[in-house]
């Protein structure tokens, strides 16, 4: 009853403003203090921000997204009380996610960012509960075209570069990969493939060992994972996990690494050759102007969103050269090229690749999701 209540009273207040700010406009397409374009003004803009971690830890999952955040924040001029920030939310627990939701719109926001693929679910419900407010799901698969949206991008493409990197490093021709789930899931064994097809671009002899954590924030399973790959002989360590520790666990070890999320260059410097890593921001950015301008229209349309290197949500952190073998630098750039010139894509559609049970598939970039197995010369254990 009160969420009943909470959405009447929004409603409400929502179409007053749009009135108030649109010259006595009744055809509700605005959301919140309208634009001359029927938007929301910049005034009103409220942001909430869902977080698994806490962008406290200065790296990993939570950071890069928060870093997103504040990046949007600076490129739109909004003011610190326009941003909402819920933080540790754990994607497995529906009450927590939805309290933290609720919150969030309780405060005044019109647009929400739920960063973790288990917010997914919740979004969608509260989407139809409060339709007058942005739902944006990152990582997710679900959009209503009306008020929730899902973004993601091209991973891979960074993923395939640092497979070059970590090809021509390895001697003993064994790379571990800390992986939060199991080969079922698109997200995390599309970018596996892509690595180790960066890795056999390089150097063929070499073999991919992945070990799965069953979570996508787990600190100390994420090292558990990364120490196991390092007893049993690897020597560079890859992951698709939140956190730094399996850079870390490589730096102790004597061995090396690719990082993801952020650069873990400043994490681990004796240790981690280079990061996969995502800009944020411009995404951000894009999804809140959108809302400010009535490029977005609530009850109306909302797009989803899937950027790549050329748009700049993808990219690779610093290069490591004094860790990284002679000429990745090099190789990685001829590669990079291909991608932002449209000549090649790590997915084009119509190349075969043979997994690890000899079986033949195509990919095409934006069906990534439905990778299920893994590349030839990848091993789980």
């Amino acid at each position: 009853m009160m969420k009943k209540f909470l959405s009447a009273l929004l409603a409400a207040a929502m179409m007053a403003l749009c009135l108030a700010g649109c010259g006595g406009d009744t055809t509700g397409s605005g959301s919140g203090s309208g634009s001359a374009s029927g938007g929301v003004a910049k005034e009103d803009i409220k942001v909430g921000v869902i977080h698994i971690g806490d962008p406290a830890a200065g790296s990993g999952y939570s950071y890069a997204h928060d870093q997103g955040i504040v990046g949007m924040q600076k490129n739109l001029g909004l003011s610190d009380d326009q941003i909402v920030r819920k933080n540790n939310v754990d994607d497995t627990k529906t009450a927590d996610i939805e309290n933290a939701i609720t919150e969030c719109i309780e405060e005044g926001c019109n647009i929400i960012f739920a960063t973790s693929w288990g917010y997914m679910d919740v979004c969608e419900r509260l989407s139809a509960e409060y339709p007058n407010v942005f739902f944006s799901h990152g990582t997710g698969v679900v959009s209503n075209g009306t008020n929730m949206n899902h973004y993601f991008g091209r991973i891979y493409q960074a993923r395939y570069l640092s497979g070059i990197a970590a090809g021509l490093k390895t001697e003993s021709n064994m790379i571990g990969y800390v992986a939060a789930m199991g080969q079922e899931n698109g997200e995390v064994t599309s970018g596996i493939d892509a690595f180790a097809m960066g890795v056999e671009s390089v150097n063929p002899d070499a073999k991919v060992y992945v070990k799965v954590t069953n979570s996508w924030y787990d600190p100390e399973g994420e090292t558990q994972a990364a120490q196991a790959l390092l007893d049993m002989g690897c020597d560079v360590i890859a992951q698709h996990c939140d956190t730094p520790n399996p850079q870390l666990a490589a730096e102790r070890a004597g061995a090396f690494g690719v990082g993801y999320n952020s650069d873990m260059v400043n994490d681990a410097p004796n240790a981690t050759l280079t990061s996969v890593m995502w800009d944020w921001s411009v995404y951000y950015t894009k999804a809140v102007q959108n809302v400010m301008d009535g490029t977005w229209v609530i009850g109306e349309k909302v797009e989803d969103y899937y950027g790549d290197m050329v748009d700049g949500l993808v990219t690779l952190g610093t290069l490591n050269t004094d860790l990284c073998a002679e000429g990745t630098e090099e190789a990685i750039n001829e590669a990079k090229e291909k991608i932002l010139s449209g000549e090649w894509d790590v997915f084009d559609g119509k190349t075969e690749l043979e997994d690890n049970q000899g079986q033949m598939h195509t990919v095409e970039g934006a069906d990534y999701g439905s990778v299920n197995w893994y590349y030839k010369n990848v091993e789980l254990r």
